[in-house]
């Protein structure tokens, strides 16, 4: 049963679902043993609203005011330093000792200032042509590392970004333990970004004063190694949270807008091994996404009806999109997640004043198109064929109910699961667990 059995959270759209109201709702009754974050890094941004207490939860699980504790795996990229700003947050929510609830896998990758300094300035560069970067050093944090463990020389095109000097070893969180050996990696890292970064408005710490903030960090967490998810997963029941939404997934997404990671459930199952887990997909009952990329679906109307509390416009994101439902992209999300075992549904609440739902995208030539190829795992010219095809296409719109128990049956009979979590407002007190349902993976 999902009451004693462990679960998979991801979202099935281009972030902002509510994963993270999904994710408290598991974790109130006591019976989630950690919250896992299984991709992504400090961009994600998962709120949690208790009545008076709100906190948009980035590299801590969204199980945190539950007391619920955090296992970072080596699929995260750990950024320390706002880290640590996210537990002050905490600790003056009545959180104790958030640190304390956290623990590190010493191969998860460090994002830097030195990465975020890069990132920014090469998105700067881009002009109108940004990605839609967070401009959280995400991406330079992954593409170092395959420069660095291809053995790529200055001059080489990697992912479609010159290599601009020599690289060297990636930093990890098991790097801040020894300050000798973290500041030969963050001066390689320093060197090798220089000539991206000089002339920028982009600046970062002198290395000596990061290394003496790692030493602190490596200090106030948990550091694990080998198979700590096995061990957990072996005593007590585990959630795993994924950032972002499937259609960004590097492998799945819409190229070139897209993140650096694995948003399908594929890193959390590597993580398990051969136990089983529920994948919990989660949408709202209309579609978003900030900057840049598709969104077939888009409509002003709707951003002007709902506005967001928690979610604006970014400087490198771009500005955030609103538009309805999409039926395609849901089934999408779904057939590249390898099959969902059950939806959580959130933002019923919005349906009473009236959204549509695209059921079909129309070609150009007038044909209906209700579902899209998935293709090779990593097809970068599949996923841009893709992308292409979208912005040709028109969305074929019909009324969706204003009765959200409508909109549940049919979203259970779109994806063939059934919802497991409704979300009816931004409180945790708006979201509701179902009768628990049977394991399927």
């Amino acid at each position: 049963m999902i009451s004693d059995g462990h679960v998979v959270v991801v979202g099935l759209g281009f972030g902002d679902e509510g994963k993270g109201s999904v994710v408290d709702a598991l974790c109130r009754d006591g019976s989630v043993s950690a919250v896992v974050r299984f991709n992504g890094g400090a961009q994600a941004a998962h709120n949690v609203v208790a009545g008076e207490r709100h906190h948009t939860f980035s590299q801590f699980g969204s199980g945190t005011l539950c007391g619920t504790p955090t296992l970072l795996s080596r699929h995260v990229l750990v950024e320390p330093i706002a880290l640590a700003t996210e537990a002050r947050e905490l600790v003056a929510l009545g959180v104790p000792d958030p640190l304390g609830l956290v623990s590190v896998d010493a191969g998860a990758l460090l994002t830097t200032p030195i990465h975020v300094a890069a990132n920014r300035a090469r998105e700067d560069a881009r002009g109108a042509s940004r990605h839609g970067s967070c401009g959280r050093g995400i991406g330079e944090t992954v593409w170092y590392s395959l420069v660095s463990r291809r053995g790529s020389a200055p001059g080489d095109v990697v992912e479609d970004q010159v290599v601009p000097s020599p690289p060297g070893t990636p930093p990890t969180v098991g790097d801040c333990g020894d300050p000798a050996r973290l500041r030969r990696r963050l001066d390689d890292l320093a060197r090798f970004y220089e000539p991206l970064i000089a002339g920028s408005e982009h600046g970062f710490p002198a290395v000596e004063e990061l290394v003496n903030l790692y030493r602190e960090f490596s200090g106030a967490v948990r550091t694990v190694s080998g198979d700590e998810v096995g061990r957990r997963a072996d005593r007590g029941r585990l959630v795993f949270e994924g950032a972002q939404g499937v259609l960004l997934d590097q492998w799945r997404g819409f190229h070139p807008h897209t993140t650096w990671s694995t948003v399908t459930p594929d890193a959390a199952s590597g993580l398990l091994g051969a136990r089983r887990a529920t994948v919990l997909g989660v949408t709202r009952t209309y579609q978003t996404r900030h900057g840049a990329g598709p969104l077939p679906t888009e409509d002003p109307g709707v951003l002007d009806r709902f506005p967001e509390a928690h979610n604006g416009t970014g400087r490198y994101q771009g500005a955030w999109r609103a538009g309805h439902l999409d039926e395609v992209l849901l089934r999408y999300a779904a057939a590249a997640c390898g099959g969902i075992d059950a939806l959580a549904v959130t933002h019923l609440d919005r349906v009473a004043s009236g959204l549509s739902v695209a059921t079909a995208h129309r070609t150009p030539s007038g044909a209906d198109l209700t579902s899209l190829p998935l293709g090779p795992a990593g097809a970068v010219r599949h996923q841009r064929e893709l992308t292409e095809s979208l912005s040709r296409c028109t969305p074929r719109l019909e009324e969706l109910p204003r009765d959200p128990d409508a909109v549940v049956d049919r979203l259970e009979t779109l994806l063939d699961a059934p919802v497991l979590l409704t979300g009816t407002g931004p409180d945790r007190a708006d979201h509701r667990l179902a009768t628990p349902v049977p394991l399927r993976r």
